[in-house]
């Protein structure tokens, strides 16, 4: 009988350790600013995909003329994803549709792009793709920029 109340307050410690772990990522991230909330796809095909699988929660932030792309479910301290402003092509944004309604965050836009030859979709908010797309525009001058 002690070893199971043993077991479970382990149990319950562990579990409330993680979720402040957690917490704690987030706020380390988020600790320079410049973050926003950004649902990713990464490397898909040529015809549109509506299903919803593969999008992936995380939080992105602006790193000088990069954007840092973090899992929210992860406790790796580095970015997954790592994208150069100049290298991002936007091609098309759209409102969410069918299964991705499910899969992303309330009245999130769809962006597609391609980075490097890979294309990828975000999902983000009205106000953060504003954001996004500003400072896609705003780079240095000789850089070469596509917004569409």
């Amino acid at each position: 009988m002690i070893l199971a109340l043993l077991v479970c307050g382990l149990v319950v410690v562990l579990i409330a350790v993680g979720l402040f772990v957690f917490g704690l990522r987030r706020r380390l991230i988020q600790r320079s600013g410049g973050t926003f909330d950004c649902s990713l796809r990464w490397d898909l095909p040529e015809e549109s995909d509506i299903s919803g699988k593969g999008w992936v929660y995380g939080v992105a932030r602006y790193n000088g003329d990069r954007i840092n792309w973090f899992r929210v479910f992860s406790y790796a301290p580095r970015p997954r994803r790592t994208l150069e402003r100049s290298a991002i092509e936007v091609i098309a944004r759209r409102a969410t549709e069918g299964a991705e309604e499910m899969a992303l965050l309330s009245d999130a836009v769809v962006l597609s792009c391609v980075h490097r030859g890979t294309r990828l979709e975000f999902a983000m908010s009205d106000d953060a793709l504003t954001g996004f797309l500003a400072w896609l525009e705003a780079a240095p001058p000789g850089q070469r920029v596509n917004v569409a």
